[in-house]
């Protein structure tokens, strides 16, 4: 590692100022920093030293979906061979989902990384950590069939208009990922609803229908069993059919404290009190499917642990990160069971509170200081 470390200084002055290639300062700071912590030193004020900065708190955002990505790829390798009758090994089915993942992940890093690149050397600025995370939500939230070159135009879609445009990371209002999944949802339906897109090459006959879509039409009889769905035997998007492997991720997310407990605890429990309530009112089938259902269905799970914890678009009170979690839960079921064009509720619900999470913190602040107000004797002389 010496000999690597030696070799990064010896070429820094060619990608500085001056340098023959000081155009490309921006790229070669992005590599060197993603291998090593900077060996710069602060020369004035106060500073917090830490073991941990932005890229690796990213990296590890990235290792709490391993879980989900690795049995993502076996079940993908799953379902198709199910879909054919046959039966096949572990290492058969990883095989068959690697070679579908796999290339989705390649697109969405080459593309969303390259704009990231460019836009940093236009701008000369260094390059912004966030699309690690970004580029790996992507392929997770997808089915297994999608067109690459569709993948691509997303991917371009989500960086330029849901994060660039306001900044960079950061700066962004809504989550770049789920950004990208609504464009290929209004842009692309065919590709990302209906039964023959969520089991890869899926034999004519196999019906490759996702739990919520049996529900959505009402075939309620055929739904999975839950323990099916909690362990993730279901079709689906690659990274958010097992709820198991999403709450492992959740536990390292906990563990080292990059995510707020607070929103995922609330996430989860809006989707079951909105579900509790649908089946007070008993209106219809689908009002009456128990409420814990929700919570295993679809990308809820996902969700909660990886998209509505965003740092950066959830809320940033502790009160306010209840209130946003309670209602992204809520509002998520509440789409499932109302809205027949889309049976999903999970992104539509977070990316509708990303837009009104500053509101909620606004108004906590708020109520705060009058609390606060109140505590005081003004005393005002006359």
């Amino acid at each position: 590692m010496k000999a690597l470390r030696k070799f990064i200084d010896k070429q820094k002055p060619h990608f500085q100022k001056g340098g023959k290639f000081h155009w490309l300062e921006s790229t070669f700071d992005g590599l060197e920093t993603f291998l090593y912590v900077p060996n710069t030193v602060t020369t004035k004020g106060a500073h917090i030293r830490d073991s941990i900065d932005m890229k690796r708190t990213m990296i590890v955002v990235v290792l709490a979906t391993l879980p989900a990505l690795f049995f993502g790829m076996w079940n993908v390798g799953y379902q198709h061979f199910l879909s054919l009758g046959e039966t096949a090994g572990f290492w058969q089915n990883m095989g068959f989902g690697a070679l579908k993942v796999v290339p989705i992940i390649i697109v969405s890093y080459a593309v969303g990384l390259g704009i990231e690149f460019y836009f940093a050397q236009i701008k000369g600025h260094e390059i912004n950590e966030g699309y690690l995370v970004t580029g790996m939500l992507i392929p997770l939230i997808v089915p297994p069939d999608i067109p690459l070159w569709i993948l691509a135009i997303a991917v371009a879609f989500a960086v330029i208009f849901g994060k660039e445009v306001f900044g960079g990371t950061g700066m962004n209002v809504v989550n770049p990922a789920l950004v990208a999944r609504a464009f290929l949802f209004f842009a692309y339906p065919g590709d990302m609803s209906g039964g023959k897109v969520w089991i890869a090459e899926k034999a004519d006959t196999f019906s490759g229908a996702t739990p919520l879509g049996d529900a959505l039409v009402g075939n309620f009889k055929h739904l999975p069993s839950v323990s099916d769905m909690f362990m993730g035997y279901i079709p689906g998007s690659v990274g958010e059919t097992s709820t198991l492997m999403i709450l492992i991720g959740a536990a390292i997310l906990l563990f080292t404290g990059i995510a707020s407990w607070r929103v995922m605890v609330s996430v989860f429990a809006g989707g079951f009190v909105m579900g509790l309530l649908f089946n007070w009112w008993g209106a219809n089938d689908y009002m009456e499917l128990p409420a814990y259902y929700h919570l295993v269905m679809g990308g809820f799970a996902f969700g909660a642990v990886f998209m509505a914890t965003d740092p950066v678009t959830s809320a940033q009170t502790q009160r306010g990160k209840y209130i946003y979690g309670f209602l992204v839960g809520m509002i998520a079921v509440l789409i499932r069971v109302f809205n027949p064009a889309y049976p999903e509720g999970m992104m539509l619900a977070i990316l509708l509170m990303n837009v009104f999470a500053p509101l909620i913190d606004h108004y906590v602040i708020e109520a705060n200081i009058k609390k606060r107000l109140k505590r005081l004797k003004v005393v005002v002389n006359s």
